[in-house]
C-alpha cells in the first residue's frame, strides 16, 4: 500500500472504473475481485478499514452449525443455501491466507444419551453438506475421552461429547490484507475518506462522489462509471443518498464478545454451548493466547452506541459457567468487543437471530447504484464475485473470469507453518515474536524487521514481556494506512483485544512512534494518548469493570 497521502494525490487526480464505498469485508472483496477483472477500482472507507463489523466477529470461517440447525428443524430452503455456500467458501478462505486461518476442533458436550445421537447426526449431515470442502469428520467423544480435551467440564453430567472441525481466523488482519492485496494488484484504498453526496447525469445515473478527507477535512469529487455500496450496516444510508425515500432494509443485530485468560478452558480445543435460555448458540473459542466468548445477538439501530455492557459480560458468563467446573468471574474478563452486524430482511416481524445470514445484491435502475448487502464473513468472497458480476452487468453486459477462488493474498506466497522458524534464525527472534510476527504479516513479515536493521530501537518489545515488537508499528503506518493509535493496536497488531491493560501500557510507545511518522506535535501526541485511554476507560466502565482494570 501506498503511504496515504500519496493516495490521496493519486486518487484526486484520477477518475475510475468502479468505486468501492466501504472497507470491511465485503467492500474489500469487492474491491479486489473488481480490479483483478481488469476494471480500475477505488476504494472508500469513512473510518478505518475493519473498524466495526469485520473485526468483531467470532473469528469463525464456518458454515454455521445453528443456523444448519435451523434449516432442517424448520426445513428453510433459505438457511440451508447459507450454510452450504458458507461451507463451499470456507476452505477458500483457508487455503487464500494460510497464516490468518486455521482449523480448529469444536467440542459440544453432551448431558444426555438421546442429545449425544441427535448432535452426533447432525454434525455427520454437516459434514456430508460440506462434501469434498470438509476439513475432518466429526465423531462421538466417551466422557472420558471429552473430559480429557476439555478438563475444565464440569464431569458431574457429562455422558459424552460431539467433535466436529470449522475453521478460524484473524478478521481484522484478513480484512487489512485483502486492502493491501488490492492494493498490489494496481487498485488505490483510502481510509478516513467520507462519501457525503453524489453526483448525477441527466439520465439520473451517478457519475460521480463528493467525499471528504475525514483528517484534513478536504472535500473533493471523484468521478467512475460504476459504484459499490458495500457499507455493511450503513447501507441505507448510502442507499438513501443515491434515491431519496427508497425503502430500508437492513436489520442491525448486536453481537458482544469477551476475552479471557486461556487457562480458564485448558484447552486447545473449542467449546461449542449449544443451547442458551433465549434459544442461541454460544462459543468459547482459543484465540492468539486467550479464550474468546460469544456472542449474543439483540437488534440495534444505526443511530445505537456499541459498547460492551455489563448485563451482557453477566449473560456470556452465566452460561459459559453451567459448563465449567470453575466458575468465572467478571474480574478475569481482559478485555471485550461489541460490533452490529447487518442483515437483510423484507419481514419486520422476524427476530434478527432467525434471519437468514444470505447476502442480497441491489441494483436501483434509478441511480444505477449496486448495493451488497447482509451475508457474513465466511462468504464475504462469494459476496463480492456476486456483486462484480453484477457491476459487468452494468457497465457492458459482459463478464469476465472471476479470479479470487484461488487468489493468495499478500503475505501467503512461499507461506509455510514453519515459515517463523526462518525468521526467529535470520533476525534472532524470541519464538513467540516470530509466531506473532508470521501469524500477522505472513512472508511480509521480513520487511517488517528489515526496518529493526535500520533502526535497532525498532527491535524492543511495545509491551515487556509479550510478542509485538515496535518495527510493526512504522510499518503500519508507512505500509499499512494506520494513521491512529486505536488503529495500530486495535485493527494492525491485535494487542487492544489481547488485554485492556497491556494495550493501555502501550500507548504512548504507539504514539511517539507515530509522532515521529507523522511529525506531530508533543502536545497532538499527549492529545492522542490522552483520547484514547478515556475511549478504553469509558469501555471498560461501560461492561461494569473498575476503570483500573486496563491500568493495573
Amino acid at each position: 500500500m501506498k503511504r496515504r497521502s500519496e493516495a490521496l494525490r493519486t486518487v484526486e487526480a484520477n477518475s475510475f472504473d468502479v468505486c468501492v464505498i466501504g472497507g470491511g469485508a465485503t467492500g474489500s472483496g469487492c474491491a479486489l475481485d473488481s480490479q483483478l477483472r481488469g476494471l480500475n477500482t477505488v476504494q472508500f472507507e469513512a473510518a478505518d478499514f475493519a473498524s466495526a463489523t469485520s473485526s468483531t466477529s467470532t473469528k469463525m470461517v464456518h458454515g454455521g452449525v445453528r443456523y444448519f440447525e435451523q434449516a432442517l428443524r424448520r426445513v428453510d430452503p433459505a438457511e440451508y443455501k447459507v450454510v452450504k455456500r458458507a461451507l463451499r467458501e470456507r476452505i477458500r478462505m483457508l487455503k487464500n491466507a494460510p497464516f490468518l486461518t486455521r482449523t480448529m476442533v469444536f467440542i459440544a458436550p453432551c448431558f444426555g444419551w438421546i442429545e449425544a445421537a441427535r448432535y452426533e447426526i447432525g454434525l455427520k449431515l454437516y459434514d456430508w453438506l460440506a462434501g469434498a470442502a470438509r476439513l475432518s469428520p466429526s465423531h462421538f467423544l466417551s466422557r472420558d475421552e471429552a473430559l480429557r480435551r476439555l478438563p475444565a467440564l464440569n464431569p458431574e453430567r457429562v455422558v459424552g461429547a460431539v467433535a466436529y472441525a470449522d475453521g478460524q481466523f484473524d478478521d481484522a488482519r484478513y480484512n487489512i490484507t485483502l486492502v493491501k492485496t488490492f492494493t498490489e494488484a494496481g487498485g488505490e484504498a483510502l481510509n478516513y475518506v467520507r462519501v457525503s453526496g453524489f453526483e448525477k447525469r441527466t439520465d439520473g445515473k451517478i457519475h460521480a462522489v463528493q467525499v471528504e478527507d475525514q483528517l484534513s477535512h478536504r472535500r473533493f469529487v471523484v468521478r467512475a462509471r460504476a459504484f459499490v455500496n458495500a457499507t455493511g450496516p450503513h447501507a441505507d444510508t448510502i442507499r438513501h443518498m443515491a434515491t431519496p425515500g427508497i425503502p430500508d432494509r437492513m436489520r442491525l443485530s448486536k453481537g458482544v464478545h469477551i476475552l479471557l485468560p486461556l487457562e480458564v478452558l485448558r484447552s486447545s480445543d473449542a467449546l461449542l454451548i449449544p443451547k442458551t435460555e433465549d434459544g442461541r448458540v454460544l462459543f468459547a473459542i482459543p484465540w492468539l493466547g486467550r479464550l474468546l466468548v460469544g456472542t449474543t445477538e439483540d437488534e440495534v439501530t444505526i443511530h445505537d452506541d456499541l459498547f460492551l455492557m455489563s448485563e451482557e459480560v453477566d449473560y456470556l458468563l452465566r452460561h459459559l459457567n453451567r459448563y465449567l467446573s470453575q466458575p468465572v468471574t467478571p474480574d478475569q474478563v481482559v478485555s471485550g468487543s461489541a460490533g452490529a452486524r447487518p442483515l437483510v430482511s423484507s419481514d419486520n416481524s422476524q427476530n434478527t437471530k432467525k434471519l437468514a445470514r444470505d447476502h442480497l445484491v441491489e441494483f436501483d435502475p434509478e441511480s444505477g447504484l449496486i448495493s451488497a448487502m447482509g451475508g457474513k464473513w465466511t462468504t464475504y468472497r462469494a459476496m463480492a464475485e456476486d456483486t462484480i458480476n453484477a457491476v459487468q452487468k452494468y457497465l457492458n453486459g459482459s463478464m469476465t473470469e472471476c479470479l479470487t477462488k484461488k487468489f493468495p493474498l499478500d503475505g501467503s506466497e512461499g507461506y509455510s507453518p514453519g515459515y517463523w522458524q526462518s525468521l526467529m534464525r535470520q533476525f534472532g527472534l524470541s519464538e513467540s515474536t516470530a509466531q506473532h510476527l508470521a501469524g500477522k504479516f505472513g512472508t511480509r513479515a521480513s520487511e517488517v524487521m528489515e526496518l529493526a536493521t535500520l533502526d535497532e530501537q525498532l527491535a524492543r518489545p511495545l509491551v515487556e514481556g509479550l510478542a509485538p515488537v515496535r518495527a510493526e508499528v512504522v510499518f503500519a503506518a508507512r505500509v499499512e494506512m494506520a494513521m491512529s493509535i486505536e488503529d495500530v493496536l486495535a485493527r494492525r497488531l491485535g494487542l487492544e483485544l489481547y488485554g485492556w491493560r497491556e494495550s493501555m501500557r502501550a500507548a504512548p510507545v504507539v504514539a511517539t512512534l507515530l509522532a515521529r511518522e507523522f511529525d506531530w506535535s508533543e502536545a497532538a501526541e499527549r492529545e492522542a494518548v490522552d483520547q484514547y485511554l478515556e475511549r478504553k476507560r469509558q469501555f471498560i466502565r461501560k461492561a461494569g469493570m473498575a476503570s483500573e482494570q486496563g491500568e493495573r
